[in-house]
């Protein structure tokens, strides 16, 4: 089975994945990596009104095979009209 390396940017930090993961096929480490997205935003919501999270999927022989991310956004529509 391949191996694919899931390489996180929070907004502010990034972080190497250096162990990476035995996956059937990119399929399945597309379903990992949103579920990565998942627990990223669940687990770091952000402090101001925005912020982006980022997953870059590696294969074994380095190159990225997808990226996905998930974008936070606060907006105040009511405020537009104070």
């Amino acid at each position: 089975m391949p191996r694919y390396f899931f390489d996180t940017y929070d907004g502010e930090r990034f972080f190497p994945d250096e162990e990476g993961q035995e996956l059937e096929d990119t399929e399945a480490a597309k379903r990992e990596a949103e579920r990565a997205l998942s627990d990223m935003a669940r687990d770091g919501l952000p402090d101001g009104d925005q912020r982006s999270f980022i997953v870059s999927v590696r294969a074994e022989a380095g190159q990225v095979v997808l990226r996905a991310a998930l974008s936070l956004v606060v907006e105040y529509p009511s405020r537009a009209q104070d």
